[in-house]
């Protein structure tokens, strides 16, 4: 605990120093809001959000879940898109030629989540999908990289993506840094990302806030989505 802390407060003055530089350049700007939003939960599934595997994640019960499932409301009773995002791979054995691991394996076990092993990869049923709702699998570590999202978003006129999920360091960032690319708003929800250390997501935030997309907390996101729904209701 004293070593969070220390680090908490150690974090704090950096972040301190380095929105000044990043504002004295002109980073930080913000992106802003649009007026047909889509969620993206990333690998909210039971080899990241469950203990005793190699992907577990640190917040899962007690602040990621309910703050998605909290979402998942404002979503449901809006009719607002939501993407469920797992991963998963049909040939774990890296010494087949037809892998489809790529060489990620050789940085981090990715073989456990097998696609034989769907108690892995399934979405963590608190957070279940309902009818309606697209799972969608990735091989890599952003939802865009190979997939058929920025379509299905873009056929559903979407402007704007709430990203939720795990983890901040890699496929969360890596998912908003594409989903920017891709002309996307892009909007990270504050208290919904997780990571395995300590640092990693205050961190990631913080950077991820300068360059890629507007970390915005729960409440707020949460009040858009609201907002939105009120307005095509009446305008329908």
């Amino acid at each position: 605990m004293a070593f969070e802390e220390d680090l908490d407060a150690a974090l704090t003055r950096a972040f301190e120093q380095a929105t000044s530089l990043y504002q004295g350049r002109g980073f930080q700007r913000r992106v802003g809001f649009g007026s047909r939003p889509a969620l993206i939960n990333v690998d909210l599934a039971n080899a990241w959000t469950r203990p005793g595997n190699p992907f577990t994640c640190e917040k899962i019960d007690d602040q990621i879940i309910p703050g998605v499932q909290a979402l998942l409301a404002a979503c449901r009773r809006n009719g607002h898109p939501v993407v469920h995002v797992t991963t998963c791979y049909q040939v774990t054995d890296e010494t087949e030629a037809a892998t489809d691991m790529g060489l990620w394996h050789h940085k981090i076990p990715i073989e456990v989540v097998d696609q034989s092993k769907p108690e892995l990869w399934a979405i963590d049923s608190r957070i279940e999908p309902v009818k309606g709702e697209q799972v969608l699998i990735k091989k890599r570590a952003s939802a865009f990289h190979g997939t058929y999202l920025a379509g299905f978003l873009r056929a559903n006129n979407v402007d704007t993506i709430l990203v939720t999920g795990v983890t901040a360091s890699a496929c969360v960032r890596t998912t908003l840094c594409d989903g920017l690319a891709e002309g996307f708003r892009t909007i990270a929800v504050k208290e919904c990302i997780g990571d395995r250390v300590p640092g990693a997501v205050a961190w990631n935030l913080f950077d991820i806030d300068a360059k890629f997309a507007d970390v915005e907390p729960l409440e707020r996101c949460i009040s858009y989505l609201d907002e939105v729904g009120a307005k095509s209701r009446a305008a329908a």
